[in-house]
This record gives structure tokens, C-alpha cells and sequence, in this order.
């Protein structure tokens, strides 16, 4: 299956939700104030945000001033252009480190877990060598789902007791990499977002130790978001965010959510590449981000053309 038509069965109800009101711009002869007034709808609907919405409109106006642009057709295929150049480009996937450690943070709840299975089951298809680090040891049920990944992958998985240092299994983890020559090491996190001073401290000394083994550990922090809350994945990104080393995002849910737009919200509020998509609960389930692929799985029920 093509990429792009990945992205445009993920994309699905957030495209249904967006469409609604972008057809209208080409359904009828419209005057300036009503085909901006039409987009900003949709991309409002679509949980785009109103700062990134508003970044939209401008080059619009823009263009409709000096005159690049003068019906519905042409408005749309600039809202292509315009979206695609607020995505930043993700780098492509490498493992500098010997082994190289991945770091997957973000709220209880939101998929971290099955991602990391789903990260290694990836990079296993690769012909990497992966290892799971069970650090999320405020939950025993995280424990044990981590392990059942870890022996359908046929993996190794280094856990420790419920409740201990979840810093000393990352330390382990990366040890046991070395001794059996592997080559990724993907850390599953706590995320208690009602002690957040706790859990933020927590994670920087996570950061720190894995350092003192590897001065640029580590080499990937992923913060897992829920496309399924929208908009409101801002403020739980935020304190994530400033406390730690973050390379890019992925988010999970996203062939459920008809908020697909918040990934542009996420990616123009951060700086951060969005490196990964959820499309379903199967190992298989994850597509490499891509921006085009992306703005057209949003649009490609929207013609660039009137008929």
C-alpha cells in the first residue's frame, strides 16, 4: 500500500470533518471574506488550532491581495502548500549509538508501551537487534505487558521489582545491550501527570544515568501523544517539553480521531518533527511520518479543481 493512501485511510474521519466545510469553497462562487472564513471552519474543526489557523489565514490573504490566487480551486491548493511548510521534515531513521537508547515519555494512557513493541518490532523487520527496558515501575500491568511484547517478538526485555528505581533498569538495560551485543535499546516510561514535579525529576535523572554510560544518551526521546484529545495534546506536552531532550513525537490513535489536525499544532508550537504514526493496536500498526503524505491524506477528498 502506497504511503500516501496510508495516510489517507488514517486520516479518514478527520478528513470527513474537514471536507464538510472545504467543499463549500469550491461549491459556490465565493467572495474573499467567505472562502477564508470557510477554510478557518475547517481547520478549526479539524483541532488545527487557533494559532496555527491564524498562520494559515494570513498567507492566504496574503496571496488573495496581490492577487496569487483568485477562486476556490487555487485558495485550496495553496492550503496544501501552506500546511505542508508548517510540518518540519523528520530526519531519517539511524542508530549512532553502540547500543542506540530510544526514550519513550508522555501521559499513562496514551500508547507508550505498545509503541515501543511497535518500534522494535519495526527495527527487528530491519534486521536490528532491539532490547525492551521495562522503566515504567510505578505500574506493575506496564511491567507485564512490556514482558508478553518482549516473548511475541522473541526479545529481551530487563525488568526489575514493581516500585524500584526505574533509572537503574534503564542502566541495566543499556549494560545488558553491550554484554549481548544488540543494537536498540527502547525505554518505556512512567507518566504520572498528578505529580509531575515528581515525575519530571524522575525522568531527568533517567537522562542523567544513561548518560554517565553514553555522554549523548539518549539518541531518541519520543514523546507519545493521543491524537484522540486534540488540541489539548499542547498543555500535556508543554512540561515534557522544557524538562527534557526531545527529538520528535509520535502519535498514537490517530485512525480514531477525527482531530487528526493537532499534529500541526504539535509540530509549528515545539519545533518538533512528528516521526511516527499509530494506525491501529497490531505490531505493524506504525508509518513513518511524512508531511506531504500527510496534508494529502487531510485534503484528497477536497478536489483542486472545480468541475
Amino acid at each position: 500500500m502506497a504511503k500516501g493512501e496510508s495516510f489517507s485511510q488514517v486520516l479518514q474521519r478527520t478528513r470527513e470533518r474537514l471536507s464538510r466545510v472545504l467543499q463549500g469553497v469550491l461549491g459556490r462562487s465565493s467572495s474573499v471574506a467567505e472562502l477564508l472564513e470557510d477554510v478557518e471552519e475547517g481547520l478549526l474543526q479539524a483541532d488545527v488550532g487557533v494559532e496555527v489557523t491564524e498562520i494559515v489565514l494570513q498567507r492566504l490573504r496574503h496571496a488573495l491581495r496581490r492577487g496569487e490566487v483568485h477562486q476556490g480551486a487555487e485558495v485550496l491548493a495553496l492550503l496544501r502548500e501552506v500546511l505542508q511548510s508548517l510540518l518540519p521534515v523528520p530526519p531519517p531513521e539511524s542508530f549512532p549509538g553502540d547500543p542506540t537508547v530510544v526514550m519513550l515519555v508522555g501521559v499513562n494512557g496514551f500508547g507508550k508501551t505498545t509503541t515501543a513493541a511497535k518500534l522494535a518490532y519495526r527495527w527487528q523487520q530491519q534486521g536490528k537487534r532491539p532490547l525492551l527496558a521495562a522503566a515504567d515501575t510505578f505500574r506493575a500491568a506496564a511491567i507485564e505487558q512490556l514482558q508478553r511484547w518482549a516473548q511475541t517478538l522473541g526479545i529481551p526485555c530487563i525488568r526489575h521489582h514493581y516500585g524500584s528505581d526505574p533509572a537503574a533498569v534503564a542502566y541495566d538495560a543499556v549494560h545488558a545491550a553491550r554484554a549481548r551485543g544488540l543494537d536498540v535499546v527502547l525505554v518505556d516510561t512512567a507518566g504520572r501527570l498528578h505529580t509531575k514535579t515528581a515525575l519530571m525529576a524522575e525522568l531527568e535523572k533517567l537522562v542523567r544515568v544513561l548518560r554517565r554510560l553514553d555522554p549523548v544518551a539518549p539518541h531518541e526521546t519520543f514523546l507519545v501523544l493521543d491524537a484522540s484529545i486534540g488540541h489539548n495534546a499542547l498543555a500535556q506536552a508543554r512540561e515534557f517539553v522544557h524538562h527534557l531532550p526531545l527529538s520528535g513525537v509520535v502519535l498514537t490513535k490517530l485512525d480514531g480521531s477525527a482531530r487528526g489536525g493537532m499534529a500541526l499544532a504539535i509540530a509549528h508550537t515545539y519545533g518538533l518533527p512528528i516521526r511516527y504514526v499509530g494506525t491501529g493496536e497490531g505490531l505493524g500498526d506504525l508509518l513513518p511520518f511524512e508531511p506531504a503524505a500527510f496534508v494529502e491524506g487531510l485534503l484528497s477528498a477536497v478536489p483542486t479543481a472545480a468541475h
